[in-house]
């Protein structure tokens, strides 16, 4: 469990205090439950000597961004190149793209704007073709160039194979084509899949162990041994300790959901994240929502392992255990009728199984509690 967490409590939609009030649909926020997030990963950071670059393609936002850093984060991470041009833009990092980019012409821009709002960049790499792309880039613009070699631990996304030769070729190409090795780079999403924390412990542990071995093998090769990022929710909060480990990239943590949830890692009471909406029709089988597909996006939960029953939770502040919703159109959300139709015009609140996509898909997030602010989703 989520350290510092509570018990799962009755009045969900209760912890959204002013949910109601909002014009629907809306992606809204519980500041508290917010505030306990950003503080319990920065706390976990703080003691274990690690620097928090946290991923923001979670909230988008530079207020929340800003947030975290003045909690204490050491930088901030982005996926796609807009969304790290956004941050650089805003004075916000140093960033790391944890994204491998093979047009030297986006890496170029990158670059440019890094050096004009003078933030730190920060980029991956996992391929030749990447690395040539650095080479171009640097010999166009004239800025240094600094990156992470990217490894796979087990998700079989992006990365080079551990068991390979890959990470010692690439190594020495930078060394010679005056690319700066930053260090080595993992994302083990595939605890997303896990069972439950022990498993996810495990996934932790062979990170540390493949991370670990490659840094090895560097040395050996007479390569200065690099730094050792890791990222991912459920592999910072179920570790297996972060010894050798020099900062932790999780994104999710901020809001957290029903995967979240899933996975043992947090209570509903944990999560910060939710949709307001208003039911706008009903019939014997469902109520009809006014949030569907647009809005909830269509995720069952992080790289297509399914959370539950549907594509969340639906709450009611005079209710003590959810509704499920079984089916999204694109601006309907259809919620089966348990115990009859729920009443035209009443309010609900969705948790959702994955608050990335959700947010990704929102032009605003309403920060509900003692200081409501609206907030801009910025990339």
């Amino acid at each position: 469990m989520f350290e510092g967490s509570s018990e799962d409590i009755p009045d969900i939609a209760g912890g959204f205090g002013g949910f109601a009030e909002q014009q629907t649909p809306a992606v809204v926020v519980n500041g508290a439950a917010l505030t306990r997030n950003l503080n319990r990963m920065q706390a976990l950071a703080n003691a274990s000597g690690v620097a928090l670059h946290p991923h923001i393609k979670t909230h988008k936002s530079f207020a929340l961004a800003r947030r975290q850093l003045d909690a204490g984060a050491a930088g901030v991470t982005a996926s796609r190149p807009l969304e790290a041009m956004g941050f650089l833009g805003a004075g916000i990092g140093p960033v790391t793209i944890a994204y491998p980019i093979v047009d030297p012409q986006v890496v170029a821009t990158l670059l440019r704007q890094g050096a004009t709002h003078q933030v730190g960049l920060r980029f991956i790499v996992d391929s030749e073709i990447g690395l040539d792309a650095f080479g171009a880039a640097r010999r166009q613009t004239g800025l240094p160039v600094s990156a992470f070699i990217k490894v796979d631990v087990g998700l079989h996304r992006c990365g080079v194979d551990p068991r390979s030769a890959a990470a010692i070729t690439l190594a020495q190409r930078m060394a010679v084509t005056d690319i700066d090795l930053f260090g080595l780079l993992s994302h083990a999403g595939h605890a997303y899949g896990a069972e439950d924390p022990d498993a996810i412990v495990a996934i932790a542990r062979d990170e540390l162990a493949i991370l670990s071995g490659i840094r090895h093998r560097l040395e050996k090769h007479g390569i200065a041994a690099p730094r050792l990022s890791i990222g991912s929710t459920p592999t910072v909060l179920a570790n297996a300790g972060f010894d050798g480990v020099d900062e932790i990239r999780p994104g999710n943590y901020v809001f957290l959901d029903l995967t979240a949830r899933r996975l043992g890692l947090a209570e509903r009471s944990d999560l910060a994240l939710g949709v307001a909406a208003t039911v706008v029709a009903a019939n014997a089988e469902f109520s009809i929502i006014d949030a569907g597909s647009k809005t909830l996006s269509s995720d069952l939960g992080p790289h297509g392992v399914h959370v539950g029953n549907g594509f969340g939770e639906v709450w009611m502040v005079d209710r003590d255990s959810p509704l499920d919703l079984v089916k999204l159109s694109e601006e309907h959300g259809f919620v089966r009728n348990e115990h009859g139709p729920l009443p035209i015009g009443s309010k609900v609140l969705v948790l959702p199984n994955h608050a990335c996509p959700v947010v990704n898909l929102a032009r605003n997030l309403f920060l509900l509690g003692a200081q409501p602010e609206t907030l801009t989703v910025d990339a």
